[in-house]
């Protein structure tokens, strides 16, 4: 049997399917902007209009100067230590206080989630932080890039709902066999915890490798700069070191916009990469505390 479908469906149905392609095309828009302009002829990319829907011009010099730059290499290893390390300190950090908020008989759990949630809203700003940094000796270390943001409260509150959605008989067993609580969280909550794991993970490893502001604010070596810095200083700085072999001002000034285009795309291909591999626990941790049952 067949239903008919209401003019008011349908119309729906349209001006829904219409919304989100107009949504796909300004989000994916840009991204495909960035990669023709990349392979783009300088002076053909310059000559023409600014809506581009393939490359002007193809070539692929700019990409060579690109991994031709020393402070590029430099960037990205110093991106690969910030990320690793630290995430792996936020992730432990975290766990550490979600298990512990998450237990119900902590004394005083309830005030001291309060306590912490306050952060969220009020800090003590810029200039205290930088002062902290600054009299713990972190300034120009990478100490000054992993621990001021050991611990996000908004992860830690994700984490910890995770927790808390487990069942308190899982603890309880693992008692009365003489765990303690450093085997419940590793070999218990976390294996079962595994989507907002990966959730936070994502986040963390994400705000690691975006991670400007506190490069610009504690770093002052070009020898630990991130590839966020090293980005900020083609784009906005335009760095001359990145055109080897050009010496013409009007061959330099064209060389730049595809090259700058080039360098966008060579600092985000890593994040790219990963997002696809855990976009399915990502969604699963946002799910986290929205059915009660």
């Amino acid at each position: 049997m067949k239903h008919s479908v209401s003019i008011s469906n349908r119309s729906f149905d349209v001006i829904n399917s219409t919304l989100l392609l107009s949504l796909m095309v300004i989000t994916v828009y840009p991204c495909l902007y960035v990669l023709f302009a990349s392979v783009s002829d300088g002076v053909a990319l310059n000559a023409g209009n600014k809506f581009l829907l393939w490359p002007r011009g193809f070539q692929l010099e700019s990409y060579k100067r690109v991994f031709l730059n020393p402070m590029l290499w430099i960037g990205y290893r110093n991106t690969l230590v910030y990320v690793g390390l630290g995430t792996a300190l936020n992730l432990l950090l975290t766990s550490f206080a979600a298990y512990a908020l998450s237990r119900r008989y902590l004394p005083g759990g309830k005030t001291l989630m309060k306590l912490i949630i306050f952060t969220m809203f009020f800090s003590g700003g810029m200039i205290p932080s930088y002062l902290l940094v600054m009299n713990l000796g972190m300034i120009n270390t990478i100490f000054a890039m992993i621990i001021p943001g050991a611990i996000s409260t908004w992860n830690l509150i994700i984490l910890r709902s995770a927790f808390m959605g487990l069942p308190p008989s899982l603890e309880e067993s693992a008692k009365i066999d003489g765990a303690n609580d450093f085997l419940i969280l590793f070999r218990i909550v976390i294996p079962l915890s595994l989507p907002a794991m990966s959730v936070i993970f994502l986040y963390y490893a994400v705000g690691h490798w975006n991670a400007f502001f506190d490069a610009l604010i504690y770093l002052r070596k070009r020898e630990m700069f991130p590839i966020q810095m090293v980005l900020r200083e083609i784009l906005i700085l335009n760095d001359p070191s990145m055109l080897v072999g050009v010496t013409d001002t009007v061959d330099r000034m064209q060389e730049t916009i595809p090259l700058k285009y080039a360098t966008i795309v060579v600092s985000s291909i890593p994040i790219l990469l990963l997002y696809p591999f855990l976009q399915k626990y990502f969604v699963k941790g946002m799910m986290i505390g929205a059915i009660k049952e």
